[in-house]
């Protein structure tokens, strides 16, 4: 069939359910992936005619967007900060705007501790796929980079992740709710926990709900900030002197984790908006 067919086949099957500029990301990505053909080709070819074989995956891909498997899934990895990642039903699809959560930090600990390189000591709390841990130990590679989460499959594919990106991370099993703590001190602790509430799962897209993982996604109406609390609590004290607390939010509970940082004496607090001016981000220093 020509390549050409195919990608109206996409859109008739797939333009109700989804954009039409995302069926064509969706098509070009798949192409690349496995074709290894770039987004460019139906320009230059045209009538380019794929054999049976070739064609195969094509087809799978799209019956599975059809039910709104999402097509990281599909292909088994995304990019997250110019990095290939492994992602799979067991680990969250990292989002664009916690790149920008990973260049807070990064600039945070250039400005405030540009003498403190191979000392530096960081922990991800709730790593899932590594995206945090893996990019911090890219940009600043003089750290040590500790990554901690509850799903021991998680963690299998943040250590290949590790790999795939040639960085060095120590892997914690644990659950953050019923731990005891560390023995020695982080300059920095970055969490992008669970948050969303039961009562916003009508806010989110049917591909979220299906696939991705409940265990990484979800709070109860009741306590919404669990996992805030006991991570700021194991923060200040496990935190270093003037060491720094970084989160991911709900949007929805911006001034209300604000107001915890505050309970447990953070000083510096500030909340930064995402690339869709959402509050998505907050830092505060252990005064």
């Amino acid at each position: 069939m020509v390549l050409k067919e195919i990608k109206n086949i996409y859109h008739k099957e797939l333009d109700g359910l989804y954009a039409k500029e995302e069926v064509d990301n969706f098509f070009y990505l798949l192409i690349e992936h496995y074709l290894n053909l770039q987004r460019f080709v139906l320009a230059l070819q045209p009538n380019l005619t794929l054999t049976k074989d070739e064609e195969q995956p094509l087809f799978e891909a799209l019956s599975e967007l059809k039910l709104q498997r999402p097509v990281q899934y599909i292909i088994g990895s995304t990019s997250f900060m110019d990095l290939d990642f492994e992602v799979n039903e067991n680990v969250l699809i990292p989002r664009p705007e916690t790149e920008d959560l990973i260049r807070w930090i990064v600039d945070e600990v250039k400005t405030s501790r540009p003498d403190k390189k191979s000392g530096l000591r960081i922990l991800d709390i709730g790593t899932g796929s590594g995206c945090i841990a893996i990019s911090l130990a890219k940009l600043l590679p003089d750290a040590k980079v500790f990554a901690l989460d509850v799903s021991e499959k998680a963690l299998e594919t943040a250590k290949r992740n590790a790999e795939r990106n040639a960085v060095k991370v120590e892997f914690i099993h644990a659950d953050i709710l019923n731990f005891d703590g560390f023995a020695s001190n982080f300059d920095v602790i970055v969490s992008n926990p669970p948050y969303v509430r039961e009562l916003e799962k009508k806010e989110m897209h049917k591909n979220v709900l299906e696939h991705e993982p409940d265990l990484a996604l979800f709070v109860s109406d009741e306590n919404p900030l669990v996992f805030y609390k006991a991570i700021t609590q194991l923060a200040k004290q496990t935190l270093s002197e003037e060491g720094m607390l970084f989160f991911e939010i709900n949007q929805y509970l911006a001034k209300e984790t604000e107001a915890l940082l505050h309970q447990h004496n953070f000083i510096e607090i500030e909340v930064r908006k995402d690339i869709f001016g959402n509050d998505r981000m907050t830092k505060g220093i252990l005064g």
